[in-house]
């Protein structure tokens, strides 16, 4: 609703997925730069001989895993995601507060909203804007919701005008449909597009900023938008595609769009041109044309309203100053633009101290940190001199989030939410105010009263409890890498745990794309692990982005072997301290985190008793080849260039595999509709192992996209499956 952050895709992001590249051999034959490769022939996602590969597999995994008490586990399970006493997280659009909701009687789901007052009551009364079940039915589709833009309207008025985004297969590839918030129905003859890797912006009622796919050239080779164009009421996308592109970008870029701020007093077009997943151009339109903000092509750009916000990815030189990586900058964008760099540094990295994110309120700066994995907030003043407060509001080892309500409000501008979590604390959604007395004279959030604006942080909607919590206890501990780095994890359990080591343990991690992985509370975890006696571990390995950029970079490409050289110290530190030796240990880990654990199968096959490995990347020799690979080569490499593939096969688990090696039990899950990385890597692997006499489960969803999962049902047995296998196998139950 204001200007944000310029796009620079997320590792969620990705292409849509097909059958083999065209053009490309399907054989299993070796090129003098390929290895062999014996299962090309799984890489036809939709062919009836993969297909009927998938359904062999998913019937044995289906005999080995279903039984009462499996069965049971999962009932307890979708208990807790179809629970109505979850809390229905809202964003304010003018005086209404919209969600998304599932549940058993909405599978599918839920577009609706309601009032603040009614919010804050017991029986909260909801308008339903759209029944996606309802619509599966009328048009026998099976729609997955994906989200909705709005359109801001002018001051005064109420939103009306929306784009509803909708998922034919739970995958990323979406459909938009127009949908009138004052009639609650699709506006006949309104603004459509059919499903693609689009980027839209409203420009105004009549106008849409459209990248799609228009056929030939108009997606690169990630297949996101190539060109943007202007789409207007009545015409259709023959016509939009005939048109001069707007902006437009070489096939081998990632990506380039073009958004329209409709700020009141800062209207603006702003465009962009994606490199790759860390390095991209921002241009604003002046007079007709586009300026080029004259910064490193690796810089974070944000716009809000008079103000430019940078942070620098890497250490940046700007007039004898070095900011370093995770800096946060401001300055006027009118002075910037005319040559000054004048600029006020808001926020200094510290080893320990990094930035995660930012919002604006109508007046105030908020900051979200973390130090050492815990949250911390500050506030920021712009008409004091950016003068800078604590919100006391963060308990160690939690997660609080804090972000504005909605700026444009008159009497609320400078409402924050703050959301916090904690693994055995249920979330909290809380509301408050901010004035210009220092924010460390703000409240912590009350327990005991609701929220109300115009105060401080209090109560809205708390979660309720889905296990015993006071039978577990939540530690922070350090492990010591390869190279001498320490390695945050923490560790949830019974208090007072019995070290002797044969604890049932299972280890997570990510490590990659600066994502940071941060205490959060969950129902499921705590029935389907904790309470059957396990402790659960999350690893904070480099790749990640818990202390801010250089944590991640740390562990790029060739360097990517530090991220698994800290997950695999974890490990050891775990054995160490007795928490869990190699026969207790498991880990789990999904998309790149599947890639994560797929080296540890490889790799460090020792340390491990069972391993869970979900929508992974695993065949690092064609994952550019595949699905949406080809936008990851910023992080992993290029494997097409000789020099590349030499570091990149060191982390490549399908080719990593070896005959008469001991591994520990897998399984190894996927989703027929992932159109990110794709299920064929997951196949792949599975038939491999399973060619080698190494013992693997295997089980392929048929709908959900990258989550494997589009409903609470599914879900619940996406997270049983793996936590189920995990058990038996670490207990000697398989």
């Amino acid at each position: 609703m204001t200007d944000a952050a310029l796009p620079t895709f997320p590792f969620v992001s990705g292409e849509t997925a097909g059958a083999v590249v065209a053009g490309e051999a399907t054989t299993g034959e070796a090129t003098a730069d390929e290895p062999t490769d014996e299962f090309r022939w799984l890489e036809d996602i939709h062919g009836e001989a993969p297909m009927a590969w998938v359904r062999e597999h998913n019937d044995r995994t289906d005999a080995a895993l279903l039984n009462p008490a499996y069965k049971a586990l999962e009932a307890s399970v979708l208990e807790v995601l179809d629970s109505k006493d979850r809390i229905p997280m809202v964003s304010k659009r003018g005086r209404w507060y919209y969600n998304f909701w599932r549940d058993e009687a909405n599978p599918r789901g839920l577009w609706r909203r309601t009032t603040w007052e009614s919010y804050l009551g017991d029986a909260t009364d909801w308008q339903i804007l759209l029944d996606v079940d309802a619509l599966c039915t009328a048009e026998d589709t099976q729609w997955f919701w994906a989200g909705a833009s709005l359109l801001r309207p002018a001051p005064g008025q109420e939103y009306r005008h929306a784009m509803v985004a909708l998922s034919p297969d739970g995958g990323d590839a979406v459909a938009y449909r127009e949908f009138d918030l004052d009639t609650l129905a699709f506006v006949p003859g309104g603004f459509e597009l059919p499903a693609a890797k689009t980027q839209l912006s409203w420009f105004d009622a009549d106008t849409l900023y459209v990248g799609t796919d228009t056929g030939d050239g108009s997606m690169t080779a990630s297949s996101y938008p190539a060109a943007s164009r202007v789409l207007r009421r009545g015409e259709s996308l023959a016509q939009m595609a005939a048109k001069e592109p707007l902006l437009s970008v070489p096939l081998n870029h990632l990506s380039c769009g073009v958004s329209h701020s409709t700020t009141p007093g800062f209207e603006r077009d702003v465009a962009y041109d994606v490199l790759d997943f860390y390095n991209s151009r921002s241009y604003l339109r002046v007079d007709g044309s586009w300026v080029h903000i004259q910064v490193p092509d690796d810089m974070n750009v944000s716009l809000h309203r008079q103000w430019l916000l940078l942070r620098p990815r890497t250490p940046w030189h700007v007039d004898g100053t070095e900011y370093a990586s995770g800096t946060l900058l401001v300055i006027e964008l009118e002075a910037f633009l005319a040559g000054s760099r004048d600029l006020h540094t808001i926020f200094a990295p510290t080893p320990a101290q990094s930035l995660q994110s930012w919002s604006w309120t109508r007046d105030f700066l908020l900051l979200n940190l973390l130090s050492d994995v815990s949250a911390k907030i500050l506030v920021l003043d712009p008409a004091a001199g950016w003068a800078a407060g604590e919100l006391d509001a963060c308990p160690p080892l939690h997660s609080v989030d804090t972000y504005a309500v909605d700026e444009d409000d008159p009497d609320a501008g400078n409402d924050y939410w703050l959301i916090a979590s904690g693994y055995l604390t249920p979330s909290t959604v809380n509301r408050g105010t901010l004035a210009a007395e220092s924010a460390a004279e703000h409240a912590a959030p009350s327990t005991d009263s609701r929220g109300t604006p115009g105060a401080a942080a209090t109560l809205a909607r708390a979660a309720p409890s889905f296990f015993n919590a006071e039978s577990y206890s939540v530690e922070q501990h350090f492990a010591t890498s390869a190279d001498g780095t320490r390695i945050p994890y923490f560790q949830v359990g019974p208090k007072n745990l019995k070290l002797d080591g044969g604890n049932p343990t299972l280890l997570s991690g990510y490590g990659g794309f600066e994502v940071s992985r941060t205490p959060s509370y969950s129902g499921a975890v705590g029935r389907s692990w904790l309470e059957r006696g396990g402790v659960y571990v999350v690893a904070n390995i480099r790749g990640g982005g818990e202390y801010g950029p250089s944590w991640h970079t740390a562990a790029l490409r060739e360097n990517r072997h530090r991220a698994y050289e800290d997950f695999a110290a974890v490990a050891r530190d775990l054995s160490a301290r007795d928490v869990a030796k190699a026969a207790r240990l498991g880990c789990a880990g999904g998309s790149n985190g599947g890639l994560l654990v797929g080296n540890m199968l490889t790799t460090y096959p020792d340390l491990f008793g069972a391993i869970s490995c979900g929508v992974p990347l695993l065949d690092m020799r064609r994952y550019t080849k595949l699905s949406a690979g080809a936008s990851w080569m910023a992080e992993y490499g290029d494997p097409d260039v000789p020099e590349q593939w030499e570091f990149i096969k060191t982390f490549s688990p399908y080719h990593l595999l070896r005959s008469g090696r001991t591994y520990p039990a897998t399984f190894i899950w996927t989703a027929t509709s992932d159109d990110r990385v794709g299920p064929v890597q997951a196949r792949k692997m599975a038939a491999r192992m399973e060619s080698m006499g190494i013992p693997v489960w295997f089980h392929e969803a048929l709908e959900g996209g990258h989550a494997g999962a589009g409903n609470n049902e599914q879900a619940a047995r996406l997270h049983t499956a793996s936590h189920e296998f995990l058990w038996r196998a670490l207990n000697g139950d398989l």
